[in-house]
């Protein structure tokens, strides 16, 4: 009898090296929480709010375009369609040509800074099934990123033209002054904030969740024990200032005061 009670126990007890969670429990554990989680998020989205609006550097974008011609006649076929959106891929490689930059940096007069950090400033893209090049240019100068962005498509067309052999491209578009920044996404970087305070709180209670090894319940005992529970001893001086029963009784009779 007692090697099948002790094989029942270790049949109870989970295996070394692994932890039991009781996802139910967890869930209460968090909804006891929940004033400290909300407490928590707000707080997160209120420095993310102070870092945007304060510390965050404001970037703005603007964006020139270009269109590719490889014919001078005024009537175009199927052809001629399909080489410039060859030839729109192959104009984007002109723009990763360090001459180019340098030629942007001379024009503008941008001693202070290379062509390297001039090049990480500027993106260019040809949208799918189309002949034109999208030239644009981030800075924290909304003057300058419209400046540098005029440039580029005017020094690529020349560059185009003399290096290449083949018809210049037109301006399509000019860059504009960029009326607002881009960038920082003030409401989005409020959200992060809010739910990375709210998970960083919920992950602490997790944690301590998972390494309280106390048992709370009868329930509890019974799961990691295999013991049934007889009864619960109540905690004393809980109410009224005085000692709580136990629930036994004793035999005998009492002292008069």
């Amino acid at each position: 009898m007692d090697n099948i009670n002790a094989e029942k126990n270790l049949a109870l007890e989970p295996e070394k090296g692994e932890i039991e969670i009781d996802l139910i429990e967890l869930l209460y554990r968090l909804l006891e929480k929940i004033k400290w989680l909300i407490l928590f998020a707000i707080v997160g989205a209120l420095l993310s709010g102070v870092y945007t609006f304060r510390f965050a550097t404001p970037m703005y974008q603007a964006t020139s375009k270009l269109f590719i011609l490889n014919s001078k006649d005024s009537v175009l076929n199927l052809s001629d369609l399909q080489i410039g959106s060859q030839l729109a891929n192959d104009y984007i490689e002109v723009f990763s040509n360090w001459h180019v930059h340098e030629l942007v940096l001379q024009r503008l007069g941008l001693t202070d800074m290379t062509y390297t950090q001039l090049q990480k400033m500027i993106s260019v893209r040809n949208p799918s099934s189309t002949r034109i090049i999208y030239i644009t240019v981030n800075s924290s100068d909304p003057q300058k990123a419209m400046d540098i962005a005029n440039t580029y498509a005017d020094v690529a067309r020349e560059f185009i033209a003399a290096r290449m052999g083949i018809e210049m491209p037109t301006i399509f578009e000019e860059a504009r002054i960029p009326d607002r920044p881009y960038s920082p996404n003030k409401t989005r970087n409020i959200l992060i904030g809010f739910l990375l305070g709210g998970i960083l709180a919920a992950a602490v209670v997790v944690i301590q969740f998972i390494a309280d090894d106390r048992i709370h319940t009868g329930e509890m005992i019974e799961k990691r024990l295999g013991l049934a529970t007889l009864g619960m001893m109540p905690e004393e001086g809980t109410s009224g200032g005085g000692k709580k029963s136990s629930g036994k009784r004793r035999g005998g009779k009492g002292k008069k005061a």
